[in-house]
This record gives structure tokens, C-alpha cells and sequence, in this order.
């Protein structure tokens, strides 16, 4: 019996590569990460900036580091940044970049987890409301107009966040597409999809390496 396992969609920026820049670099080595060459465990906390106030976005962040904690954790509500279709919010309390930049003043790594689906018991899991209008739309599924507008979330993102990756002297250290599939969907088609929306991302971030682990479906007895 055909059995999904979880999907992960896990895109490190530098893994596997011999490629370095002036700000950093991040790979996979031997049993462990490695961050400029050197062993680096990743103690992750999960902050979600929407839920919190902007004006304790620093004090959160500095709670988690004195926690013990040296990474951010934190999804893109797609919902959140774009309430009506085309129509894009990163300010105020949807500032990814000030948050971002706030994790990096404290020392902090981020991994971004832009979706499209996040969960986190938030309303459709960051799904905007406005696809549904769409009456034959098949979400996260390889359903045209869905890949189309992830598309053009994803570039938005990236047009935000960018030129903070560890490649750039920036606190991005990995960035997840999609999240908890396994437990969803089975479409094989939308992952390879998605992967290649990812690399639309990746032009957008240029000269951001990327680096798509996938945990494909597997044959059990």
C-alpha cells in the first residue's frame, strides 16, 4: 500500500555547495550543520509577528535568546500580506523585513517558512479567502490559477526578504516551501511544482543558492 510520508520542502541556502560569499555560508556538513565552516546546531525558537504586537517584536525575540535559543523559526501569512487579490501589505504589523532585521540585531538566525499553507491555526492556514471566489479551484494541488497565484506571492516575499540571506550578510539561514503536505495531499505534481516556483524565488534572490530536499512517497507491505 502506497503510504505518503511527510513532505518537506526544506530549501537551505548554500547546502551541498562549494560556493561561498563575502556574508556567509550555510551547508549540510558530516552529521551536522555548518555555518562558516564550523559545526552549528540549530536551537530554533517559533515566533509568528503578525500574533504579536510590533512594538514587543525586539523583547520577544530577545526572550527566545535568552532562552538559549540562536534561530527564529517564522511563517508568511499569505492571507495576512495579501488580504485582496494583487493588493500586497509588509508594513506595520506585516513588516517581514523589520522583523527579520530585528532577529539579525540580536544575533538571531531565521528560518522563513513562507508557505503557501502554514497552519498554525490560523484562519485556512494563510490561504486567502479571495481563491475560493474561484469556484473550481483545487488548492494546494497543481491547479493553474492556485500556482499562479503562489507564484506571485512567493516574488513579493522575495522582493521583500531577499537580501537577507546568510549568502548576503543577512539571518536566513533555510527557507521551508509548503509544510505538513504528507499529512494532506498526495499529488506528486504539485510538489514538483512547487519546487519549481520555488526557483522562481531562487531568480528573484539572485545570487541565492538553493538547495530543494524532498521526501518523496514511498512503497511499504
Amino acid at each position: 500500500m502506497k503510504k505518503l510520508l511527510g513532505i518537506l520542502l526544506l530549501a537551505l541556502l548554500g547546502v551541498g555547495a562549494s560556493w561561498a560569499a563575502p556574508g556567509g555560508k550555510f551547508e549540510a556538513g558530516k552529521g551536522t550543520f555548518l555555518l562558516n565552516g564550523e559545526p552549528f546546531v540549530v536551537k530554533a525558537a517559533e515566533l509568528h509577528y503578525p500574533r504579536i504586537p510590533q512594538p514587543y517584536w525586539d523583547q520577544r525575540i530577545k526572550l527566545c535568546k535568552a532562552l538559549g535559543m540562536n534561530t527564529v523559526c517564522l511563517y508568511t501569512f499569505w492571507n495576512s500580506h495579501e488580504p485582496r487579490e494583487g493588493e500586497f501589505d509588509f508594513t506595520g504589523q506585516n513588516d517581514l523585513r523589520k522583523f527579520i532585521e530585528l532577529c539579525q540585531a540580536n544575533d538571531m538566525k531565521v528560518i522563513l517558512r513562507p508557505g503557501p499553507y502554514v497552519c498554525a491555526e490560523w484562519e485556512m492556514g494563510g490561504l486567502p479567502w479571495w481563491l475560493l471566489k474561484k469556484k473550481d479551484i483545487r488548492l494546494r494541488e497543481n491547479d493553474p490559477y492556485f500556482l499562479e497565484r503562489v507564484d506571485k506571492f512567493q516574488k513579493a516575499v522575495a522582493d521583500q526578504v531577499g537580501d537577507l540571506t546568510i549568502a548576503d550578510g543577512g539571518p536566513i539561514i533555510m527557507v521551508q516551501v509548503e509544510n505538513e503536505y504528507g499529512s494532506y495531499g498526495t499529488d506528486k505534481e504539485y510538489v514538483a511544482t512547487s519546487a519549481t516556483c520555488y526557483e522562481e524565488f531562487r531568480r528573484e534572490c539572485d545570487p541565492l543558492p538553493v538547495r530543494l530536499v524532498v521526501e518523496l512517497p514511498q512503497q511499504r507491505p
